[in-house]
């Protein structure tokens, strides 16, 4: 312990992030202190590291440490500043999540265009919620264009990574037929695969569809079962952190 901090107080900025992670999960047989967490997190992104500049973001974002869930204090501003400074560095999830907060004007001014590039940088490094988040840009005509294909494209890009959000979004395009041939069969596919994920929305959707005999056989059961899932996967999500376009 004694040399690992000997070599954080020296500047080393990696060893800084590991100890910040070693005190706020008692790792390494450290004593669990989640001031001394913050301390040693904010010098390593002071010193310029990237993951820990990211760290501090998500906790000043959600107001929670990420590794524990202990309380923080949220501060968007504060969050905007360590992840733009991540973004800086070409970081894939920093520059969706700084996107989010110039979408949604979260600690900022809200600007769809700068959102947008951001979008498209981190997709482009292959960050599912960057293509999500790129992907809703398009359906909706924010900071581009607004292009039923294009979404579709970015959507299923980031469906195909795993992503429950862009998942429950191809449901919906092939639902209504946008930027897609109209298809219930292929909706019921990729929300289940959501459903199965932990989408809540994409549960009740595959219960509605079971009770209704829309793309699947109907079943009674089947629908009730997916509406009570969606019930205790909506306690679970806590309100969720990444909403569908």
């Amino acid at each position: 312990m004694e040399n690992l901090r000997e070599r954080a107080e020296r500047g080393d900025i990696y060893v800084q992030r590991q100890l910040g992670l070693n005190y706020e999960t008692g790792g390494d047989n450290f004593e669990q202190d989640s001031t001394e967490a913050f301390k040693w997190y904010r010098k390593a992104a002071e010193g310029g590291d990237v993951v820990a500049q990211y760290i501090l973001g998500q906790m000043y974002r959600f107001g929670e440490f990420s590794e524990t869930g202990e309380s923080f204090e949220q501060n968007d501003k504060e969050a905007v500043r360590w992840w733009r400074k991540a973004a800086e560095q070409g970081d894939s999830d920093a520059q969706a999540h700084l996107g989010v907060m110039l979408e949604n004007g979260y600690g900022v001014e809200q600007d769809y265009k700068k959102a947008f590039e951001l979008y498209r940088k981190s997709a482009d490094q292959e960050c599912d919620l960057g293509m999500v988040c790129l992907g809703a840009c398009y359906l909706n005509g924010l900071g581009v264009e607004q292009d039923d294909k294009k979404a579709v494209e970015w959507f299923r890009e980031a469906a195909e990574w795993g992503n429950v959000s862009a998942q429950f979004n191809l449901g919906v395009m092939y639902e209504h037929g946008r930027g897609v041939e109209q298809n219930d069969e292929k909706a019921v596919k990729w929300w289940r695969a959501a459903a199965e994920g932990g989408d809540p929305d994409a549960s009740v959707q595959l219960g509605i569809f079971y009770g209704s005999g829309r793309g699947v056989e109907q079943d009674e059961k089947e629908a009730i079962k997916w509406i009570r899932k969606s019930v205790v996967q909506r306690k679970e999500e806590g309100g969720g952190r990444h909403p569908h376009a």
